[in-house]
């Protein structure tokens, strides 16, 4: 293969899907409650901790019950409106590099899919819905045991929380 090619590696990702009896603003505050409110300035930590038992330290302080912390969100409801389409709709993206880590040791393009990206929406009669694509899904395209089984850890604690979230009186 020269420079200027491409390698296509296809693979098929599995959307998993949580509907909940909760408001869009419930489940919205259920899933901040346990991934912090505000986004964590991951990228800064490492010029500020010059070890991994440091830097491990730090991201630790920030992990929520689930494992996960707070990278950002982006408020797609805000802009759709604009085209017409009236629906409430987040984009989460969560994370933690201790976990991710776990994935990268077996292969670094991995991190093409941590951290992970959930979804919420408001859905028809005050109802809501969590979205996500399994990581495991994503990330193991080649035959890789050691990031399976990594993979599939994140899986389970992804689904642990969406499961947490998206029940009413959590």
């Amino acid at each position: 293969m020269t420079q200027s090619e491409s390698l296509e590696i296809p693979f098929a990702g599995v959307r998993v899907c949580y509907e909940s009896a909760k408001s869009y603003e419930e489940l919205v505050a259920a899933l901040l409650a346990d991934v912090g409110e505000r986004p964590v300035p991951i990228d800064d930590f490492p010029r500020d901790f010059d070890s991994w038992e440091s830097y491990r330290s730090q991201v630790e302080s920030h992990v929520g019950a689930s494992g996960f912390m707070l990278f950002t969100t982006f408020d797609h409801g805000g802009w759709i409106a604009k085209a017409g389409i009236d629906r409430k709709v987040l984009r989460v993206i969560i994370g933690n590099p201790l976990i991710a880590i776990t994935m990268l040791r077996h292969d670094v393009t991995a991190g093409l899919f941590a951290p992970v990206e959930v979804l919420l929406v408001g859905e028809e009669n005050g109802r809501s819905s969590l979205t996500y694509v399994k990581p495991s899904t994503l990330m193991v395209v080649e035959d890789n045991p050691a990031l399976s089984a990594a993979a599939e850890q994140l899986d389970a604690k992804l689904a642990a929380l969406a499961a947490k979230v998206t029940v009413v009186g959590t």
